[in-house]
């Protein structure tokens, strides 16, 4: 697995997983949970992980849409 991008905007995570799932890359959300650990403020970010053999293509993919 791979981190493909890390962000504390729940709308900017939903729409780059959003992006990869039309692509046919299965995204996992890793940390969705740690707000509980800051307070739920949001500080910690989120990171968007792929598969290693999906990482190219999910680069190209969120560049393509000017997200990375």
């Amino acid at each position: 697995m791979q981190v493909i991008a890390t962000t504390n905007n729940p709308v900017r995570m939903s729409f780059l997983t959003a992006l990869l799932a039309d692509a046919g890359i299965a995204a996992i959300v890793l940390d969705m949970h740690a707000s509980v650990m800051d307070g739920s403020i949001g500080a910690l970010p989120r990171r968007i992980m792929v598969a290693d053999g999906e990482a190219a293509q999910a680069r190209r993919i969120l560049a393509e849409a000017n997200e990375i």
